[in-house]
């Protein structure tokens, strides 16, 4: 199988670069952070109060990084597992999207439960999709309810792994991690991913949220998400070191309270559209910085998981098509771990069945290009091309073609247009996101997901009943 090296931005020496300038940053300037136990657990350490900051020295951050394990490893309630940092690329959706899609329509609408149920069974039928985020924020439920109802409803959505939705507080912590238990130990069954402020600032609530994550010894992503000229610098390296320190913050506060923590490294870099100030999650500048993202994660150690599928637009047309393209394609190549966004549209305020069925199939794509092709003697070819020019002078028949077809050297793509002019239009002309849109609707109305055992179903709904 023909190889080729990682697509790489930045040289050894940038990336070090980076990392030593997240070190001064940490040091000289400090995080905002005043929680009582996050602050006593850093001093403890060795970190310096200044003000409403803390300085986290480069000691202390290096014993951080060499207390997480390799790989990260989770597993759905069907058995099946995904392991990031072993090499492969794994995939999941966008999670908490606000707003439904309709392209038959056009329009918009609020995502409800039944949304947050669909969208998971849709998800777990989908072969691209190895794990399975909570995918729409339900507007039907109160707010001090959404998370526990996208988590709720996801578990009976698919057997696949599942990351937890975005947490705040120790205390959708503590409810997340009981759900999870219902199918299996949470720190097998459970990611969470925790989102500083940037620029540089910790709340109380966040950093609770990453010490309970931690004591309960869950998986964590740290989620940080500046965005480039409006939360961070606009240049893409001071960026990135700003992205770094948040990370590494992070990852300081968890190993402290539970040392060995597995950890995989999110990074969420988005741009500021210069004629707006809105952040742009379509450009190809979303690209650049995923696989530099890639670059310094592993320059960890860690399995980094970044934005693949992303774009600005509101419906799907040419923009979703190159800019999801595009920036999938760029971090794969730099050797993403995990690339997240599957279903995502309007920068992941809004999302569609079809869309994530088009991204299924883009996903397929992404990975045919990562297997590359043999270059060996059967594939070569001599023999055959000798053989076809001696006798018919077409490979149709040839059995060496039968096998490289059934071997998937060719993609067969299950949704884009291959048909003539003639036969497109004799059957009605329809496009690909008309096609989406029914794929989805079948699998929906065929796809079954086996089922909680009903006690489980009956402990899940009491935990949303009582607020457990």
């Amino acid at each position: 199988m023909s190889s080729f090296p990682a697509l790489q931005f930045l040289s050894d020496s940038e990336v070090e670069a980076i990392h030593q300038a997240t070190l001064r940053i940490l040091w000289e300037v400090g995080v905002v952070l005043t929680h009582p136990e996050g602050r006593e657990r850093l001093t403890g350490a060795g970190a310096v109060v200044h003000r409403d900051r803390v300085r986290i020295p480069s000691d202390l951050v290096e014993w951080a990084i060499a207390q997480c394990p390799h790989p990260v490893t989770l597993r759905g309630r069907g058995g099946q597992q995904v392991t990031l940092g072993e090499g492969s690329l794994s995939w999941h959706n966008v999670g908490g999207a606000r707003d439904v899609y309709d392209p038959r329509t056009g329009k918009r609408r609020p995502a409800t439960v039944q949304d947050v149920r669909d969208s998971a069974r849709l998800l777990d039928a989908l072969d691209s999709v190895t794990a399975v985020t909570p995918f729409f924020t339900p507007q039907d439920v109160p707010g001090s309810l959404m998370s526990r109802a996208m988590y709720r409803h996801t578990l009976s959505g698919t057997t696949k792994p599942v990351h937890g939705p975005g947490v705040q507080t120790a205390e959708e912590v503590r409810q997340i991690a009981r759900m999870a238990s219902i199918v299996g130990p949470p720190e097998e069954v459970l990611t969470l991913g925790i989102s500083p402020v940037s620029p540089l600032f910790f709340p109380d609530d966040v950093v609770g949220a990453i010490l309970e994550t931690a004591r309960l010894g869950i998986p964590l992503g740290p989620l940080p998400c500046p965005i480039a000229g409006a939360t961070a610098p606009l240049s893409l390296a001071g960026a990135l070191v700003q992205q770094n320190v948040e990370v590494l913050a992070s990852v300081v506060l968890a190993q402290l309270a539970r040392p060995g923590l597995p950890v995989f490294y999110c990074g969420r870099l988005a741009m500021m559209e210069p004629r707006s100030g809105i952040s742009v999650w379509g450009g190809v500048e979303l690209g650049l910085a995923s696989s530099a993202t890639v670059q310094i994660g592993h320059r960890y150690g860690l399995p980094v998981n970044v934005y693949g599928f992303s774009t600005n637009a509101h419906t799907l047309d040419i923009q979703s098509g190159y800019e999801r393209a595009l920036n999938a394609v760029i971090p794969a190549l730099a050797g993403a771990d995990e690339l997240s966004g599957i279903g995502e549209m309007a920068a992941g305020v809004m999302g569609s069945y079809a869309q994530m069925v088009c991204d299924n199939e883009i996903a397929r794509s992404v990975r045919r290009l990562l297997r590359g092709f043999s270059v060996d003697e059967d594939a070569l070819a001599v023999e055959v091309i000798a053989a076809v020019m001696e006798g018919s002078r077409n490979f149709l028949g040839q059995r060496h073609t039968i096998r490289y077809l059934r071997a998937g050297e060719i993609l067969v793509s299950r949704l884009a247009e291959r048909r003539s002019w003639e036969e497109w239009e004799r059957t009605g002309q329809e496009g690909l996101a008309e096609r989406a849109q029914a794929e989805a609707e079948r699998i929906l109305a065929e796809h079954d997901v086996p089922p909680l055992d009903p006690e489980q179903e009956r402990e899940l709904d009491a935990m949303m009943d009582d607020g457990r």
